[in-house]
């Protein structure tokens, strides 16, 4: 089992399991096909064919393809830290 490094942007605080890579992809797959109007809408039940938020999130998954292959540069791991802790912040104070 690989360990899991913390690079200390307070990943500790959602208080939830963790997320493999794998169920990260399925979810954002799952939300391009609801995208696609090819599944339902889970808080609607509707089926919707929005296909500029469907290029988005195949565009992020393509993204993300690129990232691991090439790596991330020293800033973009930086502002990632630094978005991922502002936003846990904010998260933690909104939901208690």
């Amino acid at each position: 089992m690989a360990e899991s490094k913390s690079c200390g942007c307070g990943e500790h605080l959602t208080g939830l399991p963790d997320i493999d890579f794998s169920t990260f992809v399925l979810s954002m797959s799952s939300s391009a096909m609801v995208n696609l109007g090819e599944a339902p809408d889970p808080s609607s039940g509707k089926i919707d064919f929005q296909p500029a938020l469907a290029k988005q999130v195949i565009d992020v998954l393509a993204m993300l393809q690129k990232k691991f292959h090439d790596g991330l540069t020293d800033e973009e791991s930086n502002l990632l830290c630094e978005m991922l802790y502002t936003l846990r912040m904010k998260y933690v104070s909104k939901a208690g």
